[in-house]
């Protein structure tokens, strides 16, 4: 094969590689660009048992007890590790809470991600509330690195004025991280070097 052939080999190869790639980061931006949007559709509905947010801790605790699990996943596309904490909490309603989940990146490159939460039963939700979290907030971590992820907490003492709450002694806390497509530009020229070193030259 010429030396022109290989060349023009190669140029198709690339455009047919940088096409091909550009249409899975776009799909793959759009799964991420989901879980935000997703998280603002439950807050305004209510739905999935999304949780609520305040700035500060309550002043109200009442003697009822409740017990909060803690539960971690992956979405398949993230390589990170990810636990959550052991041991359930049981605390007053409308006293706070801390836990902290943990997150390892086994890899040699840096990578980012995010996570959405909901809790179960999902009808107490709406009396979750978090004073500070890691969730939707972007995390990178290094090669090989790992970090405690804290979550503040309280369960809203307007729950004990919900007779549809009587049932609730237990909560579930989950949260469910997802990684951040790399660049289109940096997956296309990263793919494309590779693709010239594979083409035999001469």
């Amino acid at each position: 094969m010429s030396k022109q052939s290989i060349r023009k080999t190669s140029s198709h190869l690339n455009r047919t590689v940088g096409f091909c790639l550009a249409g899975v980061v776009f799909m793959g931006g759009m799964a991420y660009a989901a879980v935000p949007l997703y998280d603002l559709f439950c807050r305004v509905t209510g739905y999935a048992g999304t949780t609520n947010r305040a700035e500060t801790a309550s002043d109200t605790i009442i003697e009822r007890q409740v017990t909060v699990r803690f539960d971690a996943s992956r979405n398949r596309q993230m390589p990170w590790e990810f636990t959550a904490p052991e041991n359930a909490v049981s605390l007053k309603v409308g006293e706070t809470g801390l836990a902290f989940y943990k997150a390892h990146n086994p890899t040699d490159e840096e990578l980012t991600g995010t996570a959405t939460f909901n809790v179960t039963p999902q009808k107490a939700g709406y009396y979750f509330s978090k004073i500070d979290c890691f969730c939707f907030v972007e995390q990178t971590l290094a090669p090989g690195e790992t970090v405690d992820m804290p979550v503040t907490f309280f369960i809203d003492p307007e729950i004990a004025e919900d007779d549809e709450m009587n049932d609730i002694k237990t909560i579930t806390l989950s949260y469910t991280f997802f990684l951040k497509p790399k660049p289109a530009s940096e997956k296309v020229s990263n793919q494309a070097a590779l693709n010239t070193k594979q083409i035999p030259q001469g």
